[in-house]
């Protein structure tokens, strides 16, 4: 069966000379599943590619050959126009690039849950470093009877970001067709968020019918099980790409100086007006922030998650000096 590749996301610079041209859909323990023009392949990863920072992705261009012994092979990752990427959990210092050559990326988040200190503020920078576009989706709406501070406190920190509330229970779709309107032919969207979040649901939602497991949320801390185990690329029905993501636990930060700086840029502009430059932000005389967020120039709820954030990364960069 031929495929179009411009379903695909397909761009004319990705033509290549050294190869089929295909575009990784999954990748699971060394071996990856190609789309290509012809069909979906299933490729070897060359093993030293694997432990390269080029290791192939899902989401990647790459230029197929077929060996004689071993068949088909990734002879090439083409340049990447972008990726998703964070802080390899294992290391201290090594990029984890999760998905690569994304259009949009949505923040996924599950109303019927408290929202973490940081862990938006995290996301955040994950999604703004990539350079896509980036929304927030706030699922399970039909869950919780008042969410309007979590909204709020969200609006307050994700300045700019468009955010949509969505119901999936009872197959009512408030909120879903905004969603929707934002993915369109060829548009590869990634969704990002921690396990029982409602990426899968609200992914099985956009495609019409269940393609992904989704599982139960614990009770007590509604936490969510690991129903995604590999990111996967869905193509959704009348045009778009998705890929879910593992609910990411633990979220580190790549380039943290540089990041924070673009999540709170405005406010980093302002702490350099401070008469002290260690000003914390706190009871210091002269503080050009304190001052604006008493004068209600700026959501208090911004000024406390940018100081905790900032400090947390300032721990952090003193732990990774002594390691």
């Amino acid at each position: 069966m031929k495929i179009d590749l411009h379903d695909y996301g397909f761009r004319p610079e990705l033509e290549t000379s050294s190869g089929e041209l295909g575009r990784i859909v999954r990748v699971d323990r060394g071996e990856c599943d190609v789309v290509t023009s012809q069909g979906v392949l299933r490729v070897l990863s060359d093993s030293q590619r694997s432990q390269d920072v080029l290791a192939p992705v899902v989401g990647d261009w790459v230029a197929i050959v077929k060996d004689p012994d071993l068949g088909y092979l990734i002879h090439e990752v083409l340049t990447r126009f972008n990726t998703v990427s964070r802080r390899d959990p294992s290391e201290q210092v090594i990029e984890q690039v999760l998905v690569a050559n994304i259009d949009h990326v949505f923040i996924v988040h599950g109303l019927d849950r408290p929202l973490p200190p940081g862990r938006l503020e995290r996301f955040l920078i994950i999604a703004r470093d990539s350079g896509a576009d980036v929304s927030i989706v706030l699922t399970k709406a039909d869950q919780v009877q008042e969410f309007m501070e979590i909204k709020t406190t969200i609006q307050a920190i994700a300045v700019g970001v468009p955010i949509f509330t969505v119901s999936l229970a009872d197959q009512s779709l408030e909120g879903l067709g905004a969603v929707e309107d934002l993915i369109g032919v060829g548009k590869t969207v990634a969704l990002l968020g921690e396990s029982g979040a409602g990426k899968s649901t609200l992914i099985n939602a956009l495609v019409g019918h269940e393609v992904m497991t989704t599982g139960e949320v614990r009770t007590g801390d509604k936490k969510g099980r690991h129903t995604t185990v590999s990111r996967e690329m869905i193509l959704k029905p009348g045009g778009g790409i998705l890929i879910d993501t593992p609910g990411v636990r633990a979220v580190g930060i790549w380039d943290a100086q540089e990041a924070l700086e673009r999540v709170f840029e405005d406010l980093e502009d302002l702490a350099k007006q401070c008469r002290f430059n260690d000003c914390m932000h706190d009871t210091e005389p002269g503080c050009a922030v304190t001052e604006a967020k008493e004068k209600e120039e700026i959501d208090f709820r911004r000024v406390e998650r940018y100081i905790a954030l900032r400090n947390e990364l300032e721990e952090q960069k003193s732990r990774d000096r002594k390691e």
